[in-house]
Protein backbone atom coordinates (compact mmCIF):
# COMPACT_ATOMS: atom_id res chain seq x y z
CA UNK A 1 0.00 0.00 0.00
CA UNK A 2 1.42 3.56 -1.02
CA UNK A 3 2.26 6.13 1.34
CA UNK A 4 -0.73 9.00 1.91
CA UNK A 5 2.47 11.18 0.86
CA UNK A 6 3.67 8.95 -2.11
CA UNK A 7 0.32 8.97 -3.35
CA UNK A 8 -0.91 12.35 -2.71
CA UNK A 9 2.52 13.52 -5.36
CA UNK A 10 1.54 10.51 -7.64
CA UNK A 11 -1.67 12.22 -8.04
CA UNK A 12 -0.44 15.72 -7.97
CA UNK A 13 1.76 15.09 -11.26
CA UNK A 14 -0.58 13.16 -12.91
CA UNK A 15 -2.80 16.27 -12.61
CA UNK A 16 -0.36 18.34 -13.72
CA UNK A 17 0.48 16.35 -16.71
CA UNK A 18 -3.23 16.47 -17.78
CA UNK A 19 -3.25 20.04 -17.60
CA UNK A 20 -0.34 20.63 -19.25
CA UNK A 21 -0.74 18.51 -22.07
CA UNK A 22 -4.71 20.22 -22.54
CA UNK A 23 -2.74 23.42 -21.99
CA UNK A 24 -0.15 23.20 -25.08
CA UNK A 25 -1.47 23.99 -28.97
CA UNK A 26 -1.55 21.02 -31.79
CA UNK A 27 1.85 21.35 -33.44
CA UNK A 28 1.02 19.80 -36.94
CA UNK A 29 3.78 19.35 -39.73
CA UNK A 30 3.20 19.76 -43.47
CA UNK A 31 6.51 19.33 -45.77
CA UNK A 32 8.70 22.62 -44.22
CA UNK A 33 5.79 23.48 -42.52
CA UNK A 34 4.97 23.66 -38.57
CA UNK A 35 1.31 25.23 -37.98
CA UNK A 36 0.59 25.51 -34.02
CA UNK A 37 -1.44 27.48 -32.11
CA UNK A 38 -4.83 26.83 -33.92
CA UNK A 39 -7.99 28.26 -32.75
CA UNK A 40 -11.54 29.92 -33.03
CA UNK A 41 -13.74 32.11 -30.98
CA UNK A 42 -16.79 30.77 -29.86
CA UNK A 43 -19.99 32.27 -32.05
CA UNK A 44 -23.62 33.05 -30.84
CA UNK A 45 -26.49 30.56 -32.49
CA UNK A 46 -27.42 31.71 -35.55
CA UNK A 47 -24.08 32.62 -36.80
CA UNK A 48 -23.62 32.53 -39.97
CA UNK A 49 -19.14 33.00 -39.93
CA UNK A 50 -16.24 32.39 -37.67
CA UNK A 51 -12.61 33.41 -37.81
CA UNK A 52 -9.89 31.16 -37.77
CA UNK A 53 -6.58 32.07 -36.49
CA UNK A 54 -3.01 30.21 -36.29
CA UNK A 55 0.83 30.33 -36.58
CA UNK A 56 2.88 29.05 -39.35
CA UNK A 57 6.34 28.80 -39.59
CA UNK A 58 8.55 27.87 -42.80
CA UNK A 59 11.75 25.85 -41.43
CA UNK A 60 12.92 25.35 -45.35
CA UNK A 61 14.51 26.72 -47.50
CA UNK A 62 11.77 27.81 -50.26
CA UNK A 63 8.38 29.78 -49.45
CA UNK A 64 4.71 28.49 -49.76
CA UNK A 65 1.89 29.65 -49.79
CA UNK A 66 -1.21 29.16 -47.93
CA UNK A 67 -3.71 29.06 -50.86
CA UNK A 68 -7.50 28.16 -48.60
CA UNK A 69 -9.45 25.22 -47.13
CA UNK A 70 -12.29 23.67 -45.99
CA UNK A 71 -14.05 21.89 -43.35
CA UNK A 72 -17.35 19.97 -42.39
CA UNK A 73 -18.00 23.31 -40.06
CA UNK A 74 -18.13 25.38 -42.93
CA UNK A 75 -19.64 25.84 -46.53
CA UNK A 76 -16.58 28.26 -47.46
CA UNK A 77 -13.26 28.44 -45.55
CA UNK A 78 -10.99 31.57 -47.43
CA UNK A 79 -8.37 33.30 -46.56
CA UNK A 80 -8.30 36.63 -45.67
CA UNK A 81 -6.64 39.95 -44.76
CA UNK A 82 -7.92 42.56 -41.90
CA UNK A 83 -6.32 46.18 -42.46
CA UNK A 84 -7.05 49.70 -41.54
CA UNK A 85 -6.20 52.05 -44.20
CA UNK A 86 -6.85 56.12 -43.79
CA UNK A 87 -8.56 55.37 -40.27
CA UNK A 88 -11.00 52.70 -42.32
CA UNK A 89 -11.11 49.06 -41.68
CA UNK A 90 -11.12 47.14 -44.63
CA UNK A 91 -11.54 43.45 -45.12
CA UNK A 92 -10.76 41.06 -48.14
CA UNK A 93 -9.94 37.86 -49.34
CA UNK A 94 -6.48 37.27 -50.53
CA UNK A 95 -7.24 35.87 -54.05
CA UNK A 96 -3.52 34.83 -54.71
CA UNK A 97 -3.26 33.36 -51.42
CA UNK A 98 -0.71 34.10 -48.31
CA UNK A 99 3.00 33.72 -48.79
CA UNK A 100 5.16 32.03 -45.77
CA UNK A 101 8.75 32.99 -46.77
CA UNK A 102 11.78 30.45 -45.88
CA UNK A 103 12.69 30.97 -42.14
CA UNK A 104 9.66 33.51 -41.31
CA UNK A 105 6.61 33.23 -39.01
CA UNK A 106 3.17 34.16 -40.04
CA UNK A 107 1.07 34.76 -37.36
CA UNK A 108 -3.18 34.79 -38.54
CA UNK A 109 -4.67 36.51 -35.52
CA UNK A 110 -7.92 38.97 -34.38
CA UNK A 111 -7.15 42.44 -36.81
CA UNK A 112 -4.77 40.79 -39.39
CA UNK A 113 -4.58 37.74 -41.70
CA UNK A 114 -7.14 35.04 -40.67
CA UNK A 115 -9.24 32.43 -41.57
CA UNK A 116 -12.44 33.04 -42.56
CA UNK A 117 -15.38 30.65 -43.14
CA UNK A 118 -18.59 31.27 -43.94
CA UNK A 119 -22.14 29.06 -44.03
CA UNK A 120 -21.25 27.76 -40.76
CA UNK A 121 -23.68 24.52 -39.82
CA UNK A 122 -23.64 24.73 -36.23
CA UNK A 123 -22.14 26.94 -33.68
CA UNK A 124 -18.68 26.78 -32.43
CA UNK A 125 -18.83 26.38 -28.70
CA UNK A 126 -16.30 26.85 -26.17
CA UNK A 127 -14.18 24.13 -25.44
CA UNK A 128 -14.93 22.22 -29.11
CA UNK A 129 -12.32 21.30 -31.42
CA UNK A 130 -13.28 21.97 -34.87
CA UNK A 131 -11.59 20.35 -37.62
CA UNK A 132 -10.27 22.32 -40.72
CA UNK A 133 -8.18 21.42 -43.59
CA UNK A 134 -5.86 23.77 -44.81
CA UNK A 135 -4.56 23.72 -48.46
CA UNK A 136 -0.73 25.02 -49.29
CA UNK A 137 0.63 25.21 -52.63
CA UNK A 138 3.78 22.89 -51.50
CA UNK A 139 2.87 21.02 -48.55
CA UNK A 140 -0.56 20.25 -50.21
CA UNK A 141 -3.65 19.67 -47.65
CA UNK A 142 -2.89 19.53 -43.79
CA UNK A 143 -5.87 18.63 -41.36
CA UNK A 144 -5.83 20.05 -37.58
CA UNK A 145 -8.29 21.51 -35.59
CA UNK A 146 -9.30 24.35 -33.78
CA UNK A 147 -9.43 25.20 -30.22
CA UNK A 148 -12.84 27.40 -29.91
CA UNK A 149 -12.19 29.91 -26.95
CA UNK A 150 -13.96 32.42 -25.61
CA UNK A 151 -16.63 35.00 -27.62
CA UNK A 152 -14.12 37.80 -26.68
CA UNK A 153 -10.54 35.72 -26.94
CA UNK A 154 -7.64 37.64 -28.61
CA UNK A 155 -5.62 34.61 -28.17
CA UNK A 156 -5.36 30.64 -28.29
CA UNK A 157 -5.60 29.49 -24.60
CA UNK A 158 -2.04 29.51 -22.81
CA UNK A 159 -0.63 32.22 -24.79
CA UNK A 160 -1.15 35.06 -22.34
CA UNK A 161 -4.02 36.80 -25.10
CA UNK A 162 -6.85 37.19 -22.39
CA UNK A 163 -9.33 39.68 -22.78
CA UNK A 164 -9.24 42.46 -19.67
CA UNK A 165 -12.41 43.42 -18.92
CA UNK A 166 -12.36 47.79 -18.69
CA UNK A 167 -12.22 49.11 -15.50
CA UNK A 168 -16.09 51.35 -14.87
CA UNK A 169 -15.59 54.43 -14.77
CA UNK A 170 -14.74 56.59 -11.68
CA UNK A 171 -17.88 58.58 -10.83
CA UNK A 172 -16.88 61.43 -8.54
CA UNK A 173 -20.62 61.94 -6.91
CA UNK A 174 -20.17 57.99 -5.83
CA UNK A 175 -20.36 57.63 -2.38
CA UNK A 176 -18.35 54.55 -0.24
Amino acid sequence: MMKPVLLFAACATLVLAVFTASARAEEVKAGDLVITQAWSRATPNGAKIAGGYLTIENKGSAPDRLIGGSGDIAGKVEVHEMAVNNGVMTMRPLDSGLTIEPGKTVKLAPGGYHLMMFDLKSQLKQGDKVPVTLEFEKAGKVTLSLDVQGVGAQAPAGAGGHMEMPKPPAHSDMKM
